[in-house]
């Protein structure tokens, strides 16, 4: 009497399916928050300062999600990599009507005949030289790698914000100086027509505060130009619809600088931080650690490759309706061992190397460049801090002299182009003021982008 199949031959691929899963390191769950769909309701928006601009563009602008996207491929490369932990199972099902030649010595049953066949089966790579183990390592260095650099577009968006946003207020601070300007000079007038008429004063003053009038209008429209063109830029880098900000919305002044502003800055301390912070440093960091599991995956290649097999068969005639008696079953392994290649492997091998060592040494540069950034970055603060002081006590004293000069003009002791040299001297000591405190924040933000530290003060 024939030995009697197993009932059930698929309990021998669930029992490998759950050793494997035991043993096999479960999918991590990365730690990190779905990503909300948040709209900026620029109606809503009255005042526009840095803070605002820097946060609705590290959630509107169009580069910084194209590089979300570059991570979320990154985090799917890991997924893969982990993958490969786990078993593969297939299954198939194939059917067949198969018609013999008469002379077919092999010829039994039907002809025409009717084949069905069925399997499960179920493969586990038990060793492969730690490829899996370097590529998942590999996969992780490159989603750190994505992330790093998603930071690195984060701090260059932050940076051409506060650029923008600076020229901006500098723009706007030129308005006002303008018409400042403008509304002297039509004192003036009013007051030159005035003596004029009954007689104590002459027609040259009236056509000379009418020249400077017109004068102050003219640097008031290519001021009014400028801040238009600068928030074109500002509102494209924020991502605003058609690159324009809605009409009621305003942008804050500049205001007038902080003790903190004029301390002077600690370029040792800053480089530090930049070594460890900056992002594309980071970036760089990770993609060395990439380059040397690299390394390991085509070593790997030097090792034997084994596998696990089980399936459960089934073949049945003249229909597709198997029963338990139609399976049989196999199990076994299989051991790959490659023992020529043509020199492919060693040649895989040294180019990884060479290429781990360029990245070796570009990251060195990087670290070399980052420090003297922030050191170059240091003087330019500590330099605008002492124009910054010039030039506010400069204002103050041309504010004191042509508010002297108006009144002797008045009381007709100086001449009227003495007059004309105190205002014009005031207005330019108040555009080169302006210039300086822009100046001075720009130049604090150029220092906190080359160390790292914008993502902190303008992300928060």
């Amino acid at each position: 009497m024939s030995a009697k199949k197993p009932r059930t031959p698929l309990h021998l691929i669930a029992a490998l399916i759950w050793v494997v899963s035991a043993a096999g390191p479960a999918p991590a769950e990365d730690n990190i928050l779905p990503v909300q769909a948040q709209t900026v309701r620029w109606d809503e928006i009255r005042t526009l300062d840095l803070a605002q601009a820097a946060k609705i563009a590290l959630i509107n602008n169009p580069t910084l999600a194209a590089a979300a996207d570059r991570v979320q491929q990154a985090r799917e490369r890991l997924q893969q990599a982990r993958a490969r932990y786990w078993p593969s199972l297939d299954a198939t099902l194939s059917g067949a009507r198969i018609s013999y030649a008469e002379n077919n010595p092999n010829l039994f049953g039907d002809d025409p005949e009717k084949r069905f066949q069925t399997a499960l089966s179920a493969t586990w790579v038990l060793f492969d030289g730690f490829s899996r183990k370097f590529s998942n390592a590999a996969a992780f260095y490159g989603q750190s790698q994505s992330e790093s650099a998603q930071n690195e577009a984060r701090r260059l968006i932050l940076s051409a914000v506060a650029a923008s946003y600076f020229a901006a207020q500098l723009a706007l601070e030129d308005i006002a100086i303008a018409r400042a300007d403008e509304t002297f000079n039509l004192r003036q007038l009013v007051e030159a027509e005035a003596r004029y008429k009954i007689g104590t004063g002459s027609m040259s003053d009236v056509l000379n505060f009418k020249i400077r009038g017109n004068e102050a209008k003219t640097r008031l429209i290519n001021a009014e130009r400028v801040f238009e063109e600068t928030l074109y830029a500002l509102a494209a880098l924020l991502g605003a619809p058609e690159s324009r900000f809605p009409s009621g919305m305003n942008l804050a002044r500049l205001k007038q600088e902080t003790t903190d502003e004029m301390a002077p800055p600690d370029p040792d301390a800053l480089a530090r931080y930049a070594l460890t912070h900056r992002p594309d440093i980071q970036e760089s960091q990770f993609a060395l650690k990439q380059a040397g599991a690299q390394i390991k995956i085509a070593q790997s290649r030097y090792y034997p490759s084994i596998n696990l097999a089980a399936s459960a068969d089934g073949l049945r005639r003249d229909d597709p309706a198997f029963e338990q008696d139609d399976f049989g079953n196999t199990i076994g392994f299989n051991l790959t061992y490659n023992l020529f290649a043509g020199g492919y492997d060693r040649a895989r091998t040294r180019e990884l190397k060479a290429r781990e060592l360029e990245l070796q040494k570009g990251h060195e540069d990087l670290l070399l460049r980052a420090s003297a950034e922030v050191r170059i970055s240091s003087t330019q603060v500590i330099t605008t801090q002492r124009q910054m002081i010039l030039q506010r006590a400069n204002t103050d004293l041309n504010q004191q002299n042509r508010d002297l000069v108006e009144k002797e003009y008045v009381a007709g002791q100086v001449s009227l182009v003495r007059l004309n040299e105190a205002q014009r001297d005031l207005t330019t000591a108040q555009s080169r003021l302006a210039l300086a405190l822009a100046s001075l924040r720009q130049a604090w933000f150029n220092l906190e982008t080359d160390s790292g530290r914008i993502l902190e003060s303008l992300s928060e």
